[in-house]
């Protein structure tokens, strides 16, 4: 599946090589130079990863790792640093700054795709291409399609993504606020209460399969999706 990956590095021969290998592996790029325009594309819609040179002209890139960590709109953006600074304390340093890995330069470009597949698949699963089955329910992202034993489930593009988030991230409860950032992407305005549509139609195109009551409401909280029932909610 492809993933929207922010590239923030100032030298453009590097830009430019990182840009056309991860094209080739499917994702989509956007590109800045510098911090200033980074934090301007972030504002404007949180890309699935940030792919971040240390050394930037103006502030440096740790200096904005600490500022993306700091906000809570952006604190779970996997984030990736790429640098010629090998040492062991600056390594750490960009460790605890809140980098998901380090990499440094000169790099391999497939060792840079695979790094950025594994971090995916640790902090953004919703964003990669693997399979997802829970109580009995797969679901394939690479295929498009839900099925539950030999009976196959026909889901619309929204309710779709929203199971696969849902999926991904089990035994969670998600806000409304929080699905709509996820799901519908958080430079989108719509009303709250749009999620609960689509969830209503979620739940009736698995009650079928009895597939519905992995879908939970939690009062006053938002939703889950788990496998096991609890007291404190409501399955409806």
């Amino acid at each position: 599946m492809s993933a929207n990956i922010l590239v923030v590095e100032d030298e453009p021969a590097i830009q430019e090589l990182i840009a056309a290998n991860l094209g080739r592996a499917g994702h989509h790029v956007i590109r800045a130079a510098d911090a200033e325009s980074a934090q301007r594309i972030v504002r404007e819609a949180l890309p699935d990863l940030i792919l971040l040179d240390w050394m930037l002209p103006g502030m440096p890139g740790i200096d904005l790792a600490r500022r993306l960590r700091a906000e809570e709109r952006t604190r779970d953006i996997p984030l990736i640093m790429l640098t010629a600074r090998g040492e062991e304390q600056d390594k750490v340093q960009g460790l605890e700054t809140g980098a998901d890995d380090y990499i440094t330069k000169p790099f391999s470009p497939r060792e840079l795709v695979a790094r950025i597949k594994a971090v995916l698949r640790r902090r953004a699963p919703q964003a990669t291409e693997d399979p997802v089955v829970i109580g009995g329910l797969h679901l394939d992202p690479a295929t498009h399609r839900v099925s539950a034993g030999e009976a196959r489930i026909a889901l619309g593009p929204t309710e779709f993504r929203l199971l696969h988030f849902l999926m991904t991230h089990p035994e969670r409860v998600h806000s409304r606020t929080q699905l709509l950032d996820q799901v519908w992407g958080d430079h989108v305005f719509v009303e709250e209460r749009t999620v609960d549509v689509h969830i209503r139609r979620l739940r009736c195109a698995l009650e079928p399969t009895e597939h519905d009551r992995l879908i939970q409401t939690v009062r006053g909280s938002g939703y889950r999706l788990s496998a096991q029932p609890d007291e404190d909610t409501v399955v409806r």
